[in-house]
């Protein structure tokens, strides 16, 4: 019996970025804001939370310069009726931070400083 060719040995993340359409492949991450043409390029943020975003009238990463991550969180918790995971504001809080120019930070950097901001949400 012969060997089948097959990509099983591969790893999984290589088979699916094989599996994707290349306009499907995540934009590379920004190095610092002025990089950022899509707000999936922000650290932190992909799909869902870009999508969150515009649902919020972010249209640009540009335009989270000027936000308040807070009122951000509590805008989408009114738009979706309902509570949002308290993880959620950490990562408003890292693309506010990073495209007001702050090097890029992973978000649950930023849940000790919510904590303390905000208290229990």
């Amino acid at each position: 019996m012969g060997r089948r060719s097959t990509d099983a040995s591969a790893p999984a993340a290589t088979r699916r970025a094989r599996a994707r359409p290349p306009s499907a492949r995540r934009p590379a991450k920004a190095r610092d804001a002025a990089d950022c043409d899509r707000l999936e390029q922000i650290p932190n943020v992909g799909p869902s939370i870009a999508a969150d975003l515009r649902r919020l009238g972010i249209a640009h990463p540009r335009d989270l310069a000027a936000r308040d991550a807070f009122a951000l969180y509590r805008q989408l918790c009114d738009a979706t009726g309902q509570r949002q995971d308290p993880c959620v504001l950490d990562v408003f809080m890292a693309a506010v931070d990073f495209m007001r120019g702050a090097p890029a930070r992973p978000w649950w950097a930023y849940t000790a400083e919510r904590k303390r901001s905000h208290g229990p949400l």
